[in-house]
């Protein structure tokens, strides 16, 4: 193997090293996330392994659910195209469909603590919204 090579693979293994460990302090998402933790039951329900919504769960204040790349709403399930960590703040962008349409959604989250974060609306700074990770029901 010539030394460029070797190189080449070095820069890759050690690139790789970095990205791995940043995406280690990276904020934890996976779960199920209510706009109220005192009303985790009434909004989600465990059917066999996977959690899911229940019937009105918009009545108490709705949620979404995190599991790999996709974010799940009641009515639209998103793939995450794209994320960047800066601390607790995370920005994602998510291809998002609905029964009617497609589009692409900028979520910005701040996380508060590892079972609560603050969904902002870039340009409507007294706009948030507060979740919190419900426990696995």
């Amino acid at each position: 193997m010539n030394s460029r090579k070797l190189f080449g693979l070095g820069g890759l293994l050690f690139a790789s090293v970095l990205v791995t460990g940043s995406r280690a302090n990276a904020v934890d998402l996976k779960g199920a996330w209510a706009s109220d933790a005192d009303n985790c039951a009434k909004v989600f329900v465990r059917k066999g392994a996977q959690i899911g919504f229940t019937d009105m769960s918009d009545v108490y204040g709705g949620g979404f659910i995190v599991e790999g790349d996709q974010i799940i709403g009641k009515f639209a399930r998103c793939r995450i195209k794209a994320r960047k960590d800066n601390g607790p703040d995370v920005n994602l962008i998510a291809a998002c469909a609905t029964d009617m349409m497609l589009s692409n959604v900028q979520f910005s989250l701040k996380a508060l603590d590892a079972d609560s974060v603050i969904r902002l609306f870039p340009g409507m700074e007294d706009m948030e919204i507060r979740y919190h990770r419900c426990p696995a029901t």
